[in-house]
C-alpha cells in the first residue's frame, strides 16, 4: 500500500491521465461517429459499452508493451517512437482522420466498431502510457495504468468537448503535452536494459543511472520535440493557403 502513496507513484497517474487526454481526443471522435446512426435510447450504451470494450482491450495492449520494454533496445526503439508521437502533436497534418468511420444503427456493430478503430489509433497511446508506468518503478505498474485509464475515462467521454475547447483556446496545453511525451521518450531511452547492465552487450555505451542524468534526459527529450515540432510547423503550408490553392 505504501508503494501506492509515493510522489513517483502520483506523478505518473497525471501523466497517464494527461497523455489520455491529449491522445485520446479521437476517442470521443470515433464514438461520436460510430454511435450516431443509433436510436436516441441505445446511443448511451453504444457509447458506455463501446469505450469499455476500449479501455479493456487497451490494458491488455498496455500488459504486453510494459512486458516488451523489458527486452533491450525496445526502449530505445519505443522513445524514438514517442518523440515522433510528440513531434506530430505540435505539428499535426491538416486531415480528416475519421473520415472512414461509419455509423451503424445496430448497437453491437457499432460497439464492433468503435473497439477496432480505438485498436487502430491505440499505438502512440500504449507506447505513451507504458513509458509514464515505467517511471512508477516495478511492481504496480499494471494496477497504475488501469487506475490511470479509469480516471480518464469520463475525461475523454463525457469532458472531451469542454478540453478540446481548452486546447483551442490555450495552445500552451497541446505545447506542454508533447513536451512531456519528450520527457518519457528521454527518460525511457536511458532505461533500455542495453545502456543499463553492466554485464551485457558491452559493446554499447552504459549511462549512469543517477537523478541528475534522468533529468538531463527527459528535459532533452522535451526540448527536442518542442525545436523539432516547432521547425515542421513553421514549413508546413498553413490551412488556409492549402485551402486557396
Amino acid at each position: 500500500m505504501e508503494a501506492f502513496m509515493t510522489p513517483e507513484f502520483w506523478v505518473a497517474v497525471g501523466q497517464i491521465i494527461m497523455i489520455d487526454i491529449l491522445l485520446g481526443g479521437d476517442n470521443a471522435v470515433v464514438i461520436a461517429l460510430a454511435c450516431r446512426k443509433l436510436p436516441p435510447a441505445q446511443r448511451t450504451k453504444g457509447i458506455l459499452w463501446g469505450t469499455a470494450g476500449a479501455i479493456i482491450l487497451r490494458v491488455v495492449l498496455i500488459f504486453f508493451a510494459l512486458t516488451l520494454l523489458a527486452i533491450p533496445f525496445l526502449k530505445i526503439v519505443g522513445a524514438l517512437l514517442l518523440l515522433w508521437i510528440g513531434v506530430k502533436l505540435l505539428a499535426p497534418e491538416h486531415e480528416d482522420a475519421h473520415g472512414n468511420i461509419a455509423g451503424s444503427d445496430k448497437l453491437w456493430a457499432a460497439v464492433k466498431t468503435v473497439i477496432i478503430a480505438d485498436l487502430v489509433m491505440s499505438v502512440d497511446n500504449v507506447i505513451a502510457i507504458a513509458g509514464a508506468a515505467q517511471g512508477a518503478g516495478e511492481g504496480h505498474q499494471m494496477p497504475l495504468v488501469i487506475f490511470g485509464l479509469l480516471v480518464s475515462i469520463p475525461i475523454i467521454v463525457w469532458g472531451s468537448q469542454l478540453v478540446i475547447k481548452l486546447m483551442d483556446r490555450f495552445p500552451m496545453i497541446i505545447t506542454l503535452g508533447g513536451m512531456l511525451l519528450g520527457w518519457i521518450a528521454g527518460t525511457m531511452l536511458i532505461s533500455d536494459p542495453a545502456v543499463v547492465r553492466l554485464d551485457a552487450w558491452t559493446w554499447v555505451p552504459k549511462i549512469p543511472q543517477t537523478d541528475t542524468i534522468k533529468y538531463a534526459a527527459g528535459i532533452a527529450g522535451a526540448l527536442l520535440v518542442l525545436a523539432i515540432g516547432k521547425w515542421v510547423a513553421s514549413r508546413r503550408p498553413k490551412a488556409h493557403e492549402t485551402a486557396a490553392v
